[in-house]
């Protein structure tokens, strides 16, 4: 290969080992493709699973490059994109399951339907850092509960990727929130504008009480699954939606019935996977960034700087609990 059709990548060859970075061929966007120029990308806890294959529903087979969320500057498109040309910075949620190349590379040919120009003021690492978390806020609160203006939101697990921009997208619709999350974490979760409940000090039926009067909260967005799925049954309003993005295992459904209330499970990855619902990922992202050049939506990035060399330093740090926010990977620029 010359340097003109090829590029730089990191692989995943097998589950748990090293990442690799290799030279590999440059991508030729197909039908519908753009040719993005990768500039950052975004770490999520799932792409730790998925490397550590314990993501079984985020099948990806190796060998493989990683990465989910990516930003960057549109190359060259495909036969049939009229939606961006050379040189549109663009961000998405655009790879790395399903056997669909990530964003751990310098080049990728990704389906144009999953993309959306990048917010003016988001400099690429930020942009990079909000495809999955807010397209799985988004789908939670506006495609499934139907938040609007007036209502009550409860967020477990608050100061999370997820949780933090739930929070932003519920205030942005005027809705009044609380989010739960441990002591060290309510002063970053009332600076977003939420109420913080220590759940660690107050049980269900007390915050309850004290935030909502003892009537439950509209709409419960659930982060964390397990007890935090229990507890947002019996936190919601009667005739409420409770939603979660980690909706896995076994759950009593009686005190959501007993309260007529209603449950939706979000699984991100699904148009990924399917090749379904993709341009309503794309459509979403173009919400994102109505509301980032809004002033109305900001991810919390760590400050620690990665590059395509430093990847397996990337996922260490996340798995020691230490990342401050959103990691992000700078792969060119």
């Amino acid at each position: 290969m010359t340097q003109a059709n090829s590029m730089h990548a990191t692989v995943l060859e097998n589950h748990g080992a090293p990442f690799r970075l290799t030279t590999i061929a440059r991508p030729i966007p197909g039908p519908g493709q753009v040719l993005v120029r990768i500039m950052a990308s975004g770490v999520n806890p799932l792409d730790l699973k998925i490397r550590s294959g314990e993501a079984a529903h985020a099948r990806h087979p190796l060998p493989a490059i990683l990465g989910i969320d990516m930003a960057g500057v549109v190359e060259a498109v495909g036969p049939g994109v009229s939606n961006f040309r050379h040189g549109d910075e663009v961000y998405g949620m655009t790879g790395g399951v399903g056997g669909v190349q990530g964003s751990l590379a310098e080049l990728a040919a990704v389906d144009a339907e999953l993309l959306a120009l990048k917010p003016a003021n988001f400099n690429m690492r930020e942009a990079a850092a909000l495809p999955l978390i807010f397209i799985t806020a988004w789908e939670g609160l506006v495609d499934r509960a139907r938040i609007h203006g007036g209502q009550n939101l409860l967020v477990q697990g608050g100061a999370g990727g997820v949780g933090h921009i739930a929070i932003q997208i519920a205030l942005a619709f005027g809705m009044r929130v609380f989010a739960t999350g441990s002591a060290d974490k309510a002063g970053f979760i009332e600076r977003l504008g939420a109420t913080a409940i220590d759940y660690k000090q107050a049980t269900v039926e007390q915050y309850v009480a004290l935030h909502s009067g003892g009537r439950g909260f509209d709409v419960v967005y659930d982060t964390a699954g397990g007890a935090s799925l229990d507890a947002s049954f019996s936190a919601v309003a009667r005739f409420g939606h409770v939603v979660s993005s980690l909706g896995w295992g076994t759950h009593a459904l009686a005190p959501l019935s007993f309260k007529a209330a209603s449950y939706s499970g979000v699984f991100t990855l699904l148009p990924l996977l399917s090749g379904e619902g993709r341009l309503q990922h794309g459509d979403i992202l173009r919400e994102a960034t109505r509301l980032a050049e809004s002033g109305k939506i900001m991810p919390l990035l760590d400050p620690h700087r990665f590059n395509l060399s430093s990847v397996d330093a990337a996922y260490a740090l996340i798995k020691s609990r230490q990342a401050a926010g959103k990691l992000v990977i700078d792969i060119a620029g």
